[in-house]
């Protein structure tokens, strides 16, 4: 008999779409009980090995190796039979919080808006890129017929991507303004590569999104099956709330006001409608190509045209008149860090360690969702329960003693076998009861726009994290009113566009999950079906097989 894990208080609450609604309940809130320890049942996991190192962050074999190998030459050594003294890193955090506030930023828009071109001369002029290797870059664009995308391929690091000149995955990158330090998620814009974009922007605590203001290219992105659209609400279900609107390439219709006004006022009017607060989008005029207005306020030997109206202008509310765009980005604020709450890591890739000292040891890349870890910590993977020890941690990059929750990090986990190890799994302290893996569990959503009614047995693709894995959405619960969270109907036959309500997901593979009321970064489920994102709500309830 299936036994339930928890649901939340009838004054649980939750943001979704920038609404607070009311999750009704019957049941008292109940602990879930510690996971047992078993290695069965992954004798199947060997396809899921990666083919490449790292592919989702786009570092090369080489470079994952050099990582590894910088942390084992750059930690201390500790005499054997000798315990690591252990470090109180909630305290450690709390001392070094203005050196280690890092956010996470994914830049998203429509295919060809020129997310890639604009980040790439943003990294470059601030100093992240050297002038020879954009020169080298230009060469081998020019060779090619591609010119123009040489900043693009400071992210867009793969033969194929810059063959067809799209991005196709994650790119990751990192920077620093005057006052923030940043991870850069480039995202990939094409429809065909919507998951990989959930991918990153699960990870995100910000996000610029970029448009192409040229003549009906934004009209192209924002309308219809555009993915401006698709891709402002994906971040916003996904738990962004801070936004920076980049109207690109408006140099292409000479630095247009009203141009940029008509865009920024359909925007605005839209993003609030998904529940963005007005204070927290903000829009700024900019050249990806050209660099106008990026990292330094445009001037009118410049580009006199834009200057003649931005530079008094106070289109941009939050933000000084004249702001561009590093301007905007460093006032970002920084979101509270669960860095006291159990350790959790959703894996998004992993690949076998190759250096001297790393044997049987296998590196896990992602993002830490809450809670904290260090060296010579042991943890558990979840599904299958397997402990192993923290070896080395990488954090953007750079050995560290210590990472915490909101850290880009690598992993070197040894005694974990790496068929253990699946796109998915969560990474969990061993002192401390782990995530729960399950095949059922009950969610609040709210329905977007699916092709026909959601019926019960409707089959979708569930995305948790960088997750993708079939679903059925086994029943309808309820239907709720998302204004007052009162029940309007129980056990409908069908939910259609814009309803919200509370269904029973059920799954051949087990998921990780954890109730949203306990975490926001693991308890956030999405339905996409034909390549169309139709729901996307939180987890209420989870079930034992």
């Amino acid at each position: 008999m299936a036994t339930l894990y928890g649901r939340p208080s009838p004054l649980a609450c939750f943001m979704l779409d920038g609404i607070a609604k009311t999750i009704p309940s019957d049941a008292k809130a109940a602990q879930p009980p510690p996971a047992k320890t078993s290695t069965s049942g992954t004798g199947s996991k060997g396809s899921n090995v990666p083919t490449k190192d790292i592919s989702r962050l786009k570092i090369s074999s080489e470079k994952a190796q050099l990582l590894s190998s910088e942390s084992e030459s750059s930690k201390p050594t500790t005499p054997a039979g000798t315990p690591r003294k252990r470090i109180n890193v909630v305290d450690e955090y709390s001392k070094n919080l203005k050196t280690r506030e890092i956010l996470n930023l994914v830049v998203v828009g429509h295919v060809d808006a020129g997310k890639s071109t604009l980040m790439g001369h943003l990294l470059y002029a601030l100093g992240q890129v050297n002038e020879r290797t954009i020169k080298r870059f230009e060469r081998d664009a020019e060779k090619i017929g591609k010119g123009s995308f040489a900043y693009a391929w400071v992210l867009d690091e793969t033969e194929e991507e810059r063959a067809r000149g799209v991005t196709m995955d994650i790119a990751t990158n990192s920077f620093a303004t005057a006052h923030r330090r940043f991870t850069l998620l480039d995202a990939p814009g094409h429809r065909d590569f919507v998951p990989n974009m959930i991918s990153g922007a699960s990870r995100a605590d910000v996000a610029v999104l970029v448009v192409d203001a040229s003549t009906g290219e934004f009209e192209a992105g924002f309308d219809g099956n555009g993915q401006t659209r698709e891709h402002a609400i994906l971040i916003r279900s996904l738990g962004v709330r801070q936004l920076v609107v980049a109207v690109n390439k408006l140099d292409m219709v000479d630095w247009s006001e009203t141009r940029y006004d008509e865009i920024a006022t359909r925007l605005l009017e839209f993003l609030t409608s998904c529940g963005y607060l007005k204070a927290d989008v903000r829009f700024v005029p900019v050249s990806g190509l050209k660099g106008v207005n990026l990292v330094r306020r445009v001037t009118a030997d410049e580009a006199p045209a834009l200057a003649a109206w931005w530079l008094d202008s106070e289109k941009n509310d939050g933000g000084a008149a004249g702001s561009c765009l590093v301007d905007l980005i460093d006032t970002f604020s920084i979101p509270e860090r669960p860095v006291d709450k159990p350790f959790r890591l959703a894996v998004t890739d992993f690949f076998k360690s190759g250096t001297a000292g790393s044997a049987n040891s296998v590196s896990a890349s992602g993002r830490i969702a809450q809670g904290n870890v260090q060296m010579g910590e042991q943890v558990v993977l979840v599904p299958g329960g397997e402990r192993g020890t923290v070896r080395a941690i990488d954090v953007d990059f750079v050995s560290e003693e210590w990472a915490v929750a909101g850290d880009s990090v690598v992993l070197m986990i040894q005694g974990v076998d790496i068929q253990n190890f699946t796109i998915g799994s969560v990474v969990c302290g061993s002192l401390t009861i782990p995530i729960q893996a399950v095949f059922r569990f009950e969610a609040q959503l709210v329905i977007f726009d699916p092709p026909v009614p959601i019926t019960n047995g409707f089959p979708a693709l569930l995305h948790i994290q960088s997750l993708n894995v079939p679903a059925v959405l086994h029943k309808i619960i309820e239907v709720i009113d998302q204004r007052t969270g009162e029940v309007t109907k129980r056990r409908p036959r069908h939910i259609r566009k814009g309803a919200t309500a509370r269904v029973e997901i059920t799954t051949e593979t087990p998921v990780c999950l954890e109730l949203f009321k306990n975490s926001k970064e693991l308890g956030r489920v999405m339905l996409r079906k034909n390549g169309e994102t139709i729901a996307a709500g939180i987890v209420t309830a989870l079930y034992s097989k």
